[in-house]
């Protein structure tokens, strides 16, 4: 348990930052999620769009340090390819 006041504040200022996250985190997810379902539909217009809403929302994730950069330049590369692949 902290004792300290700084301490204490260290353990709110945390607290605050891993809902921040986490929040962030499942938001990238979705964004990720609706480009995956349109690439196994084969719907090349929708996996487009969801991948122009996506590649910026994952880079945001990696500039705040939520998913480390080279895995959003990894997932954004991986899921341009298979865009590009529907024909879109």
């Amino acid at each position: 348990m902290a004792n300290t006041p700084s301490a204490k504040k260290a353990t709110r200022k945390i607290a605050h930052r891993t809902e921040v996250n986490r929040a962030r985190r499942a938001r990238t997810r979705t964004y990720l999620r609706a480009v995956e379902d349109a690439i196994v539909a084969g719907d090349a217009v929708a996996a487009q769009t969801a991948l122009a809403i996506a590649a910026p929302e994952l880079a945001r994730a990696a500039q705040k340090g939520v998913v480390h950069r080279n895995v959003a330049a990894r997932k954004i590369s991986r899921l341009t390819k298979s865009v590009r692949k529907l024909g879109g």
